[in-house]
C-alpha cells in the first residue's frame, strides 16, 4: 500500500517543470523576500534619505552580492551530476524566481539613487541580466514543443539528408535541358544556403535565396508553356522538385531559426552576467575602499 502511494507522487515530482519544482517554492521564498524588504523599506526612515550606505542599504546591498554570485554559479552546477544539495530543477528553480526578487532588493537597496557612477553601472547590468533571463524562461518553455512540431518524425540530419537528396535528383533531371534551363537548377544548387547569415537564421527571410529565384523562373515558363498548349514535362519535373526542395528548406530553416534564438539569448545573457559580476567587484571594491 506505501509503495504505490509514494510512486504517483515521485512521478509528479518528475514531470513538473522548474517554474513549479515542489509545488512553487523558489517563488514563494522570491516573495516572501521581496514582501519583506519593502516592508522593512517602509518602515526605516534613515537620515537623510535611503541609500546604500545606511545600514538596511548594506544589509540588502550584502544579501542582493550574495544572491547574485550564487546565482550566477548555475551554469557551473549544470556540469555536476548528482541532485545534492540543491537538484538542477531546483536550481534553476531558484535561479528564476530569486533573481526576478533582485529587481526589488537590488533597487531598494540603492534608495532610488541613481547616477553616472559604477553603482549604477551594476544595477544597470543586473536588470539587463534579470530581463534577458525572462526572455530565456519565455524560450525554453515554448520552443522546444514548437521545435518538436516542426520536426515530426525527422531529426536535424535527416532533414539536412533530404534536401542532399533532392539536389542529387535535381542535378540528373536537369541533365537533359537547354542550358539557359540547367543554368536555372544550377541556381539552386549553387546558391541556396540552407542556414545563411545570423539576420536571415533570425528572421527567416531568405527571398534572394538560388532555390527560390529558380523557381520562380521555372513556374514561370511552365505556366508559359500550358498557356501555350505545349506543356513542357521535363521543366514541370524540375518545378515539382524545387517544391518539394523549398518545403525541405523551409522546415530546416524553421529548426535553425529556433536554435539561433536560443543562441542568441546565450550571448546576451552569459556576457552579461559576466560583466555584472566586474561591475559588482568594482561597486563593492569602491565602496569599502573610497567611502
Amino acid at each position: 500500500m506505501t509503495g504505490k502511494a509514494v510512486a504517483p507522487a515521485r512521478r509528479d515530482v518528475a514531470h513538473e517543470g522548474f517554474l513549479t519544482h515542489r509545488r512553487g517554492r523558489w517563488a514563494r521564498i522570491a516573495a516572501e523576500l521581496s514582501v519583506a524588504a519593502i516592508a522593512v523599506y517602509v518602515m526605516t526612515d534613515p537620515t537623510p534619505r535611503h541609500n546604500g550606505g545606511t545600514s538596511l542599504g548594506y544589509t540588502l546591498g550584502t544579501l542582493g552580492t550574495a544572491m547574485i554570485v550564487w546565482l550566477s554559479l548555475l551554469g557551473v552546477r549544470k556540469r555536476v551530476i548528482g541532485s545534492k544539495p540543491f537538484s538542477l530543477k531546483g536550481w534553476t528553480s531558484a535561479h528564476v524566481w530569486l533573481g526576478l526578487s533582485l529587481i526589488v532588493i537590488g533597487t531598494l537597496h540603492s534608495g532610488f539613487q541613481f547616477g553616472w557612477n559604477v553603482h549604477t553601472l551594476a544595477w544597470a547590468l543586473m536588470m539587463v541580466v534579470i530581463l534577458s533571463g525572462l526572455w530565456g524562461v519565455t524560450l525554453y518553455a515554448t520552443l522546444p514543443e514548437k521545435l518538436s512540431a516542426n520536426r515530426g518524425e525527422v531529426t536535424q540530419q535527416q532533414m539536412l539528408e533530404a534536401i542532399r537528396t533532392l539536389d542529387r535528383q535535381l542535378d540528373t533531371a536537369a541533365q537533359p535541358l537547354a542550358a539557359e534551363e540547367a543554368a536555372l537548377v544550377r541556381l539552386s544548387l549553387e546558391r541556396c544556403r540552407i542556414a545563411g547569415s545570423l539576420r536571415q537564421r533570425l528572421s527567416g527571410n531568405y527571398a534572394n535565396d538560388g532555390n527560390a529565384l529558380a523557381l520562380a523562373a521555372v513556374s514561370e515558363r511552365v505556366s508559359a508553356g500550358l498557356r501555350a498548349g505545349r506543356p513542357d514535362e521535363r521543366l514541370q519535373q524540375i518545378q515539382f522538385l524545387l517544391e518539394r526542395k523549398e518545403a525541405a528548406l523551409a522546415q530546416a530553416r524553421r529548426h535553425i531559426r529556433m536554435k539561433a534564438q536560443l543562441e542568441l539569448w546565450l550571448y546576451i545573457h552569459v556576457p552579461a552576467t559576466i560583466a555584472l559580476l566586474v561591475a559588482l567587484l568594482a561597486h563593492v571594491l569602491s565602496v569599502f575602499l573610497y567611502w
